[in-house]
């Protein structure tokens, strides 16, 4: 009869799991769809490469703050409630950025205020779906790997439509990309409020000096591995949003392809990250051993590839296999982090732990554009290759800190 229950609590909808899946596919449109317009906005605008880089940093600096609260918020009032308001706010930044780049004369601070309040929409909204996840299946890894599988495909099949439709919506109107993550955050706002059932909390969230010191405790007995989590995380997204916007740069620098040609182009490495997420969330499977062999792996490739990115900027071809190795081995670690941080955390630590994993995340896509701006005129390779060197760096501190002799002991009695 118990197990029958736990059957039932654990099994979600559908359209639950499309609702969670639609965050972040906004919120990565929100962000994304712009980076192959910026060489647009810089003409409209009158502003420089590194201005035009802004409008992206901007997006994730509000997150990289907000989100810890956020998380805590979640932890304590629930995770709807921290939520629609979110997307409400992502939907208000959107008119506001829309309507300054058509109406005003000097757009460029109000698109930046926009992109501001667009954040605070993002970091209320997508960090708390991975501690929403947890929640759902409870205790089921398995289940709970393969819906997160399911969500970092979302996120990254966004980042796949986001060259195309940016670059369709911009070859039409400049600025109508802006209003579309309003339009794209009230379709995710319904989809939420009407399908989204959070499950009914038993007791009392806790005060916030005890979430103060049971957030402590956690990063105490937890701390090496998660941080090692949280620096993976942060230089993952660097290096794609710094490629990215180095790739929107260079194709229409070196090889002449701009409007929706360029957006397809972007598109390719994306679309088979998009891949690599998917298959990679339906095959972990809650295994933590299989995870960090996983993350080596992934470590090596992208490490190793990432260095030809500024070698091959002048043959097309070879910088499309390059810089789609690099996503291929991201799409597989984005996951893979994802299912490590839900499944290792107690519920009621997951959404403050989960939050500060996305501030590190949101961190590395502040940090690619605005550094790849500066550095891509006169540092392109070597900044490439000591991306290389760093990852094979950090993928010593992940064979150091991230420990699965007892997931191992434990996989073995099973």
């Amino acid at each position: 009869m118990e197990q029958k229950k736990a059957t039932e609590e654990n099994k979600v909808s559908a359209w639950c799991i499309i609702s969670m899946a639609s965050i972040p596919l906004v919120m990565t449109l929100g962000n994304s769809m712009l980076i192959p317009i910026l060489p647009i906005f810089e003409e409209k605008v009158g502003i420089t490469s590194l201005q035009s880089s802004m409008v992206i940093t901007s997006y994730s600096i509000a997150s990289i703050f907000l989100i810890p609260v956020a998380g805590y918020l979640s932890d304590t009032l629930g995770r709807k409630k921290v939520i629609l308001p979110a997307l409400v706010i992502a939907l208000l930044g959107g008119l506001i950025a829309g309507f300054a780049s058509w109406k005003l004369e000097h757009p460029f601070t109000w698109i930046i205020i926009g992109r501001v309040l667009q954040g605070i929409g993002a970091s209320g909204a997508s960090p708390i779906i991975l501690p929403l996840v947890g929640d759902l299946y409870k205790d089921d890894d398995e289940k709970t790997s393969s819906c997160l599988g399911i969500i970092e495909t979302s996120n990254t099949f966004g980042k796949v439509l986001s060259p195309i439709l940016g670059s369709l919506f911009a070859a039409f109107i400049w600025y109508l990309p802006f209003f579309s993550i309003s339009f794209f955050s009230l379709i995710s706002i319904i989809l939420v409020f009407f399908f989204i059932k959070v499950p009914k909390e038993k007791e009392e969230p806790k005060k916030f000096k005890e979430f103060i010191n049971t957030t402590k405790k956690t990063f105490k007995q937890e701390g090496k591995w998660l941080f090692t989590i949280f620096l993976l995380g942060a230089f993952v997204m660097l290096i794609l949003f710094g490629m990215l916007f180095f790739l929107s740069d260079s194709l229409e620098a070196i090889h002449q392809l701009k409007g929706v040609k360029k957006g397809f182009i972007i598109a390719i490495p994306l679309f088979l990250l998009c891949i690599s997420s998917f298959i990679t969330g339906r095959t972990i499977k809650g295994s933590l051993p299989a995870m960090k062999k996983l993350i080596i792996a992934c470590l090596i490739l992208m490490s190793i590839s990432v260095v030809f990115v500024g070698y091959t900027k002048a043959r097309l071809i070879l910088l499309l296999v390059v810089t789609s190795l690099v996503g291929i081995a991201i799409g597989a670690l984005l996951p893979t982090l994802d299912a490590m941080i839900t499944e290792n955390i107690e519920k009621e630590e997951r959404g403050t732990i989960s939050a500060f994993y996305s501030s590190a995340r949101f961190t590395g896509v502040a940090l690619g554009p605005p550094l790849m701006s500066i550095l891509m005129k006169n540092y392109l390779n070597v900044s490439y290759i000591a991306s290389g060197v760093i990852g094979i760096l950090i993928m010593f501190i992940v064979l150091k800190f991230i420990k699965t002799e007892n997931a191992e002991k434990k996989e073995a009695h099973a």
